[in-house]
């Protein structure tokens, strides 16, 4: 069992940075795979980006690419997602999720096997 907290969220001007944080707790950090997700209101789960066991590969959605930056620390067991240039349109709960095939980038909420409550971010124009 593997539980997950996330944190930084909150309202933040277009334009402006955020840095979101999940702790992890359970199981071996290491042995999972890591993805942040969104959830507007009315709107599915959508990702954002993933980060496979070691850090050494990553992968963003393309409205992200360039703004956003997924890392993470193994013996602090906790990913950060760190969020420039936000846009009102980054508007949503964030989510971290993982998953227990560490050396892939997963992309689909489906094959997460552990979720945060999420953070949600907010971004006025």
């Amino acid at each position: 069992q593997v539980q997950l907290v996330e944190s930084g969220g909150g309202l933040v001007e277009a334009g402006g940075s955020l840095r979101l944080s999940c702790v992890s707790s359970g199981r071996t950090f290491s042995r999972y795979s890591m993805g942040w997700f969104r959830q507007a209101p009315g709107k599915e789960r959508e990702f954002v980006a993933a980060i496979n066991l070691s850090g050494s590969s990553t992968r963003y959605e393309d409205s992200v690419k360039g703004r956003f930056t997924i890392s993470r620390d193994n013996a602090k067991s906790t990913v950060y997602l760190q969020m420039d240039s936000l846009k009102p349109e980054d508007t949503a709960a964030y989510f971290c999720g993982a998953v227990g095939d560490p050396y892939r980038l997963h992309t689909d909420p489906r094959e997460y096997d552990y979720w945060g409550q999420g953070t949600q971010v907010t971004v006025s124009s």
